[in-house]
């Protein structure tokens, strides 16, 4: 197993390598986000498939291995029509500005940051995928229902913040419809639970497989990056900048990232 996760890493280092050579390439560092999601599904999907110790690969290898692609694919296809059809992250853009005249050298040290999260969160999806407990079981199922959920709940939330964005009438008004009424960003609450369906898998009730408690290292990490790192915090910064009254109304009724009803029912957009 450490054998096959140090693979991982050094798989997950040579992807983000060519990512950032493709988004030098490209002028958009954008690209990064697309190269980061697929190589994560990539690789991800493999390590499942790695047989171990010379067994033959079972079925709840091949369930997991699906699962992160499917994530991977429904992720990976949203941000890439974000990138081709936008200008460059703003994020990214900020960077060019903080790193000149070094910003891809500074890239390339980001993206190998980068590289290690998401070998990291793929410890969770590696030792759900070996977990050696004879299959498939009830946690099994439980794990992929988690999973589909959450990329069919992320794939609407996205949906409807697109929809919103597009309509002109919308112009300068926070997006409060549908899931957004619940939470204030439900794409971040959907993509964490998603990654809860791994130590659903990996879970070994007879406490004899120690790797189920290295799978709850993506919930974990996840929920800490999204609800107080790089999600949350700095998107609401710069919502309060963009929004300002408005936005702060819409804190005050709904919540930041678990969905719950609004604490006052919204009756018109406010702007």
């Amino acid at each position: 197993m450490l054998w096959l996760l140090l693979s991982v890493f050094v798989a997950m280092a040579v992807c983000m390598a060519v990512g950032w050579a493709f988004q030098a390439w490209r002028n958009n560092g954008g690209w990064t986000d697309v190269f980061w999601t697929f190589s994560t599904g990539l690789v991800g999907a493999l390590a499942c498939l790695a047989p171990l110790d010379g067994q033959p690969i079972v079925g709840r290898q091949v369930l997991v291995a699906v699962l992160v692609a499917i994530w991977a694919a429904r992720l990976g296809l949203h941000i890439r029509a974000r990138v081709v059809s936008t200008p460059e992250d703003a994020r990214y853009a900020q960077f060019r500005k903080e790193w000149a005249p070094h910003f891809q050298r500074g890239m390339f040290g980001f993206l190998q940051i980068q590289a290690a999260a998401g070998a990291l969160l793929l410890i969770s999806v590696v030792a759900a995928a070996h977990n050696p407990a004879p299959g498939p079981t009830a946690l099994d199922f439980i794990g992929a229902v988690i999973l589909i959920v959450a990329v069919l709940g992320e794939g609407l939330a996205d949906q409807q913040l697109r929809a919103f964005s597009h309509d002109p009438s919308n112009k300068g008004r926070v997006c409060d419809v549908g899931l957004w009424s619940w939470s204030r960003h439900p794409n971040y609450f959907f993509e964490w639970l998603g990654w809860v369906a791994y130590p659903v898998i990996a879970l070994d009730l007879s406490g004899a497989y120690l790797w189920a408690i290295a799978a709850l290292i993506a919930p974990i990490s996840m929920f800490a990056i999204l609800r107080y790192g790089t999600g949350v915090p700095p998107l609401e910064e710069h919502m309060l900048r963009s929004r300002g009254d408005a936005f702060r109304a819409y804190q005050s009724r709904v919540s930041v990232f678990f969905p719950q009803p609004p604490r006052h029912p919204t009756l018109a957009h406010e702007s």
